[in-house]
């Protein structure tokens, strides 16, 4: 398959349009092993030819460097990038891990100042809450992200991880564009409250992971091979036991991609897309490809329709994955459903 032009989608009821996917950033600084700037530059360059106009970084990724390293890109394209961004999660100088998430007004605003000048732009296309922190009252959060659109400094709103109830909360006090959440063929959890509420409300769904942090590729080394560095180490769906059995599960995956001449990671994202059609919104996969050939390759999933029997057999994975995507769960939607 061939990399096409990706098609536009709406961002929601109303919304932009953008590429109908998008490009996840934070592979470029760190957390699946050692980052390469002049590659990351070359895969952005590549995904702008591709189509890709909606690219997702957050002030966590590097702590900070990863808006940096965007920069000079998005300003040298400022009419062809949506630039999106996140706050709320707390980092301690020098850590990967964190434990603190913050959402009161004061923190909104002095993290939407610092992004933007890292970034080098006066306004923030789509600005995310990147948790719910439980201490502060939604509506403060949203109330003073609204007060940056009123300023010009932010266009469009986002929530990621939250639960159908608080995203219908969060929409009372200012128009939320996106949501988005983890949600792929082996993670599927935003089902039951979150995508229909999005559905509801005209919000579009970007999902991070599409790909199961790779490994729906089915090319993610044994957990032994990964550099030491690399965040999945922690995450129990890719060690010991857990590990194996989700391996077994791509049998299926491969059988499709064999038969249709695709990659597995092009199945994967080709079943995300349809989606789309299923729960009646739009749906906007974020994989966070760090090659130009790996980003060509997810590009041409849009043009990849899977039949009836197809979508029956992958159907029932999610249900067999074992191990949950984070070792601490308590700020994710899942644990507030």
């Amino acid at each position: 398959m061939s990399a096409p032009i990706l098609p536009s989608v709406p961002l929601g009821t109303g919304g932009p349009h953008v590429g109908a996917q998008g490009l996840g950033c934070m592979g470029f600084s760190e957390f699946y092993g050692p980052s390469a700037p002049a590659q990351a530059r070359e895969t952005l360059r590549a995904a702008l030819d591709a189509g890709v106009t909606l690219f997702d970084t957050a002030d966590l990724y590097g702590h900070g460097a990863n808006e940096e390293l965007l920069g000079p890109f998005v300003r040298a394209h400022r009419e062809q990038v949506f630039l999106a961004t996140k706050f709320g999660i707390v980092r301690q100088p020098g850590r990967r891990t964190w434990n603190q998430v913050r959402g009161d007004r004061a923190y909104v605003r002095q993290c939407a100042e610092a992004s933007l000048k890292r970034l080098g732009i006066d306004t923030i296309d789509l600005y995310y809450a990147h948790r719910r922190d439980p201490s502060v009252p939604l509506e403060e959060t949203v109330g003073a992200m609204a007060e940056l659109v009123q300023e010009g400094k932010v266009r469009h709103l986002g929530l990621c991880e939250v639960t159908g109830l608080e995203l219908g909360t969060a929409h009372a006090v200012h128009p939320i564009t996106a949501l988005q959440s983890e949600w792929s063929l082996f993670s599927r959890d935003v089902e039951t409250s979150a995508v229909p509420t999005a559905a509801e409300l005209g919000v579009a769904f970007v999902a991070y992971s599409p790909l199961g942090r790779g490994l729906l590729t089915g090319t993610l080394p044994d957990s032994s091979r990964l550099s030491p560095d690399d965040a999945r180490l922690t995450m129990p769906r890719f060690t010991g036991e857990h590990a194996r059995t989700n391996h077994a599960l791509l049998h299926t995956v491969r059988a499709i991609a064999a038969h249709r001449c695709a990659t597995p990671a092009q199945v994967a994202l080709a079943w995300l897309h349809q989606q789309s059609r299923i729960h009646g919104l739009t749906v906007l996969p974020i994989p966070g490809s760090r090659r130009p050939t790996r980003l060509r390759e997810n590009a041409a999933a849009t043009g990849l329709t899977l039949t009836p029997a197809e979508l029956a057999a992958l159907e029932p994975l999610a249900a067999q994955v074992t191990g949950t995507r984070y070792a601490d769960m308590s700020s994710t939607a899942t644990a507030r459903e």
